[in-house]
C-alpha cells in the first residue's frame, strides 16, 4: 500500500450542497419565474428538486438552461467613501407632498440625490441615467408615502435604513465590473415604503466608455511628461 499516494480532489459538482447553495439556485429560479422564462408549474417542480438535491451538480442541473447560470462572478464592491467624501448637499431633490413625482430617462445622476415622499409617491429610475461618479448616494425618506428606486442590472446596489411601521427593502446587487457605479440607498420609511431593486434588461452602457476615457487621460498625461 502506497502511503504517499494522494487522493484526487473531489470535483466541485460532486460536493455536498449547502443551504447557501440552495438559496442561490432558488433565487435564480424565482427570477426566471418573474421574467416569464419558467411557468408556475415548472418553477414549483424545480424548487422541489432544489430542496431535495444533495450535491452542487444536482443543483446546477435545475438552472443549466437559464441565463443567470452563466453570469460572470461578481467583482469586489469598492468600499463606501469615508464620511465627508461625498458632499452633504444634494445635486437634485425629488419631493412629493400629497402628490407624485417621477425622475426617469436620460439624466445625470450626480453624487447625491434626495427623495422625500409625504402622503405621496416618488419614483426614481436610474436605468437610463448617466453616471458621472462611481459612488452615488440616494437619501430616501417616506412618511405615509412610498419611494421606489430602480437601477440598471450591471451596477452594485447597497442599502442602509429601516422602517417604523413601514417597509425598507433594498435588493442587494453586485456588479461583475469593478469599475461599475455603486448606488447606496440610505433612508427611513415611517408608515410608508422605501424600495430599491434592479431593472432587468437595463444596463449602464457608458461604463466602458468612462473607463476608456480615464485610461486615455492617464496615458496622455504620462506621454506629455
Amino acid at each position: 500500500m502506497d502511503l504517499h499516494k494522494q487522493t484526487a480532489p473531489t470535483p466541485a459538482t460532486e460536493l455536498r450542497a449547502s443551504d447557501a447553495d440552495r438559496d442561490r439556485v432558488a433565487d435564480i429560479l424565482r427570477e426566471a419565474l418573474a421574467e416569464g422564462r419558467l411557468t408556475a408549474d415548472e418553477h414549483a417542480e424545480r424548487v422541489d428538486g432544489v430542496l431535495h438535491a444533495k450535491t452542487v451538480g444536482e443543483l446546477e442541473g435545475f438552472i443549466r438552461d437559464l441565463p443567470a447560470a452563466y453570469r460572470p462572478p461578481a467583482a469586489p464592491v469598492p468600499p463606501r467613501p469615508e464620511p465627508g467624501a461625498i458632499p452633504a448637499a444634494a445635486d437634485a431633490n425629488v419631493v412629493a407632498v400629497f402628490s407624485s413625482a417621477v425622475r426617469r430617462g436620460r439624466w445625470r445622476a450626480g453624487r447625491r440625490l434626495h427623495a422625500y415622499a409625504v402622503f405621496g409617491s416618488v419614483e426614481i429610475d436610474l436605468s437610463e441615467a448617466l453616471f458621472e461618479y462611481q459612488h452615488v448616494v440616494v437619501k430616501a425618506v417616506s412618511v405615509f408615502g412610498e419611494v421606489r428606486i430602480r437601477v440598471p442590472e450591471n451596477v452594485s446596489l447597497r442599502g442602509t435604513g429601516g422602517g417604523v411601521l413601514g417597509k425598507f427593502e433594498v435588493s442587494t446587487l453586485d456588479s461583475a465590473d469593478p469599475a461599475a457605479p455603486v448606488v447606496y440607498v440610505d433612508g427611513w420609511a415611517v408608515l410608508g415604503a422605501v424600495e430599491a431593486w434592479p431593472r432587468r434588461g437595463r444596463t449602464v452602457s457608458d461604463i466602458l466608455e468612462r473607463v476608456q476615457a480615464k485610461v486615455d487621460r492617464k496615458l496622455s498625461k504620462y506621454l506629455g511628461r
